[in-house]
């Protein structure tokens, strides 16, 4: 998964619209400006690193750490992916029961020479750590915490007027991850755009009836000078077919 986020190639078995695509094209994809898969990856590196380690009791309470932050973050992108994408990826699903066959096997070989150790005390001490970094992170995630608006940008802003005015539609779904990533392109500017909610009662409901009569099948969905195009659409692209020109800078 890693690897082809970074070719920019698509997973197999991912097809345009379907429960992977929509969680690999989420903003859970990516962490850090890298993709996910990259993280994870990671964390399965570190993983086998401690069989280096010839202590016993360091070597256990590394591979503890690590399994447990892998398994608590696999849970909370697990949970996003269900309950708020409505959407599952078999990969990350995979990953997930990995992660936990991990952890279930570190328990079971807690090395019987620690001294004075407590589960309870245990727990407290190193699960407090990844629960409160995957709690932030979903505030970041979900725009609670560093989500300021910023300007209109004037070149997507006129754009936005200009697919307006010249009678262009741009037919998504709230919960279409293409769909936020074509909004985002315009930032706040997007608001302006002559876009039609398709599914105004979420995901799994009927469409609305203005897009079935469009013959809408996938988001998103541009109609722009009688030309049907069902794709996510750069500024520059969208200016192109559009015929727009930018204004002279004063």
């Amino acid at each position: 998964m890693a690897w082809t986020a970074f070719g920019g190639e698509s997973v197999k078995g991912c097809g345009i619209g379907s429960g992977c695509d929509i969680v690999l094209s989420s903003a859970w994809a990516t962490f850090l400006g890298m993709p996910t898969a990259f993280w994870g990856f990671l964390t399965y590196t570190a993983l086998a690193g401690t069989a280096f380690v010839k202590r016993v009791d360091r070597h256990w309470q590394y591979a503890w750490v690590l399994s447990l932050f892998g398994l608590l973050y696999s849970a909370y992108l697990t949970t996003v992916a269900l309950t708020v994408l409505h959407a599952a990826c078999p990969y990350c699903l995979t990953s997930l029961a990995l992660m936990l066959a991990t952890f279930t096997l570190v328990a079971w070989q807690r090395p019987a020479t620690l001294t004075g150790f407590s589960w309870p005390s245990w727990l407290g001490k190193t699960a407090a750590t990844p629960v409160a970094f995957i709690l932030i992170l979903h505030l970041s995630y979900t725009g609670v915490i560093g989500g300021l608006t910023t300007p209109e940008n004037p070149m997507a802003r006129s754009l936005a007027d200009h697919l307006t005015k010249t009678g262009a539609r741009f037919y998504g779904a709230s919960w279409c991850p293409h769909c936020q990533q074509q909004k985002h392109n315009f930032g706040s500017a997007a608001a302006r755009l002559p876009y039609i909610e398709c599914s105004p009662g979420g995901q799994g409901t009927p469409p609305a009836k203005v897009c079935v009569d469009a013959g809408i099948n996938v988001y998103p969905t541009w109609f722009i000078n009688g030309e049907k195009i069902e794709e996510t659409l750069s500024v520059e692209q969208l200016a192109d077919k559009s015929g727009f020109k930018a204004p002279a800078t004063p």
